[in-house]
């Protein structure tokens, strides 16, 4: 018999609740740590969508990357936890800790571009910066990163350099350009970039490229799932098919 506090303690393993920034609400938020598990279903976001799927699933469990909740709770009126409580499903989500662990956010969108990881991008281990086997242009990186992320489209600086030392951070790091520029790297992709970043890289002359939160983080969730089937041979894993990029290009 798998239980909940079974898949967290894995969980725990791959990804350190230690690891997590000061600013997060990383690990077991919601439901019972001795709820038997045998169906348990994993997305980036813990959405409307998802807790409908995971209840039309009969999963007893939800893994999600973002949590669940961010803010102390004052009432429970959220229809999602609602939901959540009448259904008995439990809420498990491992967020900055699965970014900066090895094996994690940043190291799978490396390996899926094809680069060979070189060390973090920054000093709390965010991101990495790695190398690709060779140079490649920017209309061949974007197509590869296109194809990669599986996004339905990309904002991007091409400052006319090759791309061939890169640094990566999934989800929101428009903050660390100048940290990968003075690492000597061509190109950064990351999501969420303001304007001024967009400005920053013209003036600074490296490749920038937006790849969407959604899709720049996604790439780990199958991975994760993979992890755990191992782990528990006798559970069903099921990768949310609900669950996908909101933002659309005209």
């Amino acid at each position: 018999m798998t239980r909940v506090k079974d898949i967290f303690e894995q969980l725990c393993r791959l990804a350190p609740l230690e690891l997590q920034m000061g600013f997060d609400n990383s690990g077991f938020l919601f439901g019972r740590l001795e709820g038997e598990v045998s169906k348990v279903l994993l997305a980036l976001d813990v959405t409307p969508a998802v807790v409908d799927e995971a209840v039309e699933l009969g999963a007893e469990l939800i893994v999600s990357h973002h949590p669940l909740i961010f803010s102390p709770l004052k009432s429970v009126t959220d229809e999602k936890l609602l939901k959540l409580a009448a259904n008995n499903i439990s809420v498990i989500s491992m967020h900055t800790n699965l970014d900066i662990a090895q094996g994690g956010v940043n190291d799978v969108l490396m390996e899926a571009l094809g680069a060979a990881v070189e060390a973090p991008l920054d000093e709390q281990d965010c991101g990495r910066v790695g190398t690709l086997p060779g140079p490649m242009s920017m209309p061949e990186f974007i197509s590869l990163c296109k194809e990669v992320l599986k996004t339905k489209g990309l904002r991007y600086y091409d400052s006319g350099r090759p791309v061939e030392h890169l640094a990566v951070m999934g989800g929101s790091g428009g903050d660390s350009l100048e940290t990968a520029f003075q690492l000597g790297c061509d190109t950064y992709l990351t999501a969420d970039i303001k304007y001024h970043q967009f400005l920053q890289a013209e003036e600074l002359g490296i490749n920038l490229i937006d790849g969407d939160h959604f899709c720049t983080e996604n790439l780990v969730i199958p991975v994760l799932a993979g992890k755990l089937e191992e782990h528990f041979k006798d559970l069903s894993f099921t990768v949310s098919k609900v669950h996908c990029q909101t933002v659309s290009f005209a």
